[in-house]
């Protein structure tokens, strides 16, 4: 009997010694898949770390990353998808800190005060993409300057300068980093659209992104670049705040340039269908709202150009969830839009 009861408990210490060895293995086989997928995204990205001790943090990071990304797919309860893309091996305060640069304004025009000249437009599209009709040039990348600013009104400055003009010319961005520094806008650290485009009406119009091209970093202006205007504004509006109905009216008419709050993971690694959040109103991201519509399965939605490259969302831009109940709309989208006018 006593012989039976040890082989027993050998058994038991057997098995369990094995399910431990077993889950041990389990983990690093896991780790070590995980490991050749950060070398792959290294490889696709170019990314190089400076020592062993810092590519074992970023790997870490990573790891986590990656995993929030294939928990939050695999859940399958939203109509947008995450990815792993150039952003994977920073942590969320680090993304937002190199891409996030717009300082929203406490001195935002409400509509009593700001003109908007598509107040009684009564009639608009159920749809509208102005990237197929030739208003939007390509996508563009600040890289880790916090100029989104910049991009935001280049890109509408460079669609209402193809609906006025029949031309559409990449202005630069590089320009407003450099030279439109004496108010709220200071390069890489931030600014506001509406400033930008004030810049711009003193200025005189802006040069071309060939002329001053783009270098992700704050510069010194050179004023003989920056003197050969290229395309030129008359002045800009501020459609209604808190009005989605407003934007719509806007957006059928040019692109616009819009405020969000980007700060969420989700929005870190979207990569496809239409964003529904989460995400507050505490805007701290420009970006430009180039058309609208309605998803294959009803879901209406805001087409956004961003300016994190083609890696990031559906090749460079963003599908957001339209005509929410809160009135700012969502991620504060229709909190603070403005337009160039020519």
């Amino acid at each position: 009997m006593a012989a039976i009861l040890e082989n027993k408990i050998i058994f038991m210490v057997v098995l369990v010694v094995g399910l431990w060895v077993s889950q041990a293995w389990s983990r690093s086989l896991k780790d070590a898949t995980m490991a050749e997928k950060h070398e792959i995204w290294i490889a696709k990205y170019g990314r190089v770390y400076k020592d062993n001790a810092e590519k074992e943090r970023r790997f870490n990071i990573f790891k986590e990353n990656v995993e929030f990304i294939e928990s939050f797919n695999n859940a399958g309860h939203r109509p947008y998808k995450l990815g792993v893309n150039a952003f994977a091996d920073l942590t969320n305060e680090e993304f937002r800190n190199s891409k996030n640069g717009y300082r929203s304004s406490s001195i935002f025009k409400t509509p009593e005060t700001s003109p908007f000249r598509y107040e009684n437009v009564t009639t608009v599209p159920t749809s509208i993409d102005w990237t197929k009709k030739g208003a939007v040039t390509p996508i563009k990348d600040q890289s880790q300057c916090g100029c989104c600013w910049a991009f935001s009104a280049v890109a509408a400055m460079e669609g209402i300068t193809k609906l006025s003009t029949g031309k559409l010319i990449s202005l630069s961005e590089q320009e407003l980093v450099d030279c439109d520094t004496s108010g709220e806008d200071q390069g890489c650290e931030g600014g506001l659209m509406d400033d930008a485009f004030k810049f711009i009406i003193k200025n005189g119009g802006l040069t071309t992104e060939a002329n001053y091209p783009y270098q992700g970093v704050d510069g010194t202006c050179n004023n003989g670049k920056a003197s050969n205007h290229a395309a030129k504004i008359t002045g800009y509006e501020d459609v209604p705040a808190n009005s989605e109905e407003s934007l719509r009216k806007a957006v059928a008419n040019q692109p616009l340039s819009v405020a969000i709050d980007a700060s969420g993971s989700a929005f870190q690694f979207y990569s496809s269908g239409v964003f529904t959040g989460d995400c507050g109103t505490e805007l701290d991201h420009g970006v430009t709202a180039v058309g609208y519509g309605t998803s294959d399965d009803g879901k209406k939605y805001w087409l956004v150009k961003n300016s994190w490259g083609t890696s990031w969302g559906e090749d460079g831009y963003i599908r957001m969830e339209r005509d929410i109940d809160a009135k700012e709309g969502l991620c504060g989208i229709a909190m603070e839009p403005s337009y160039p006018t020519a």
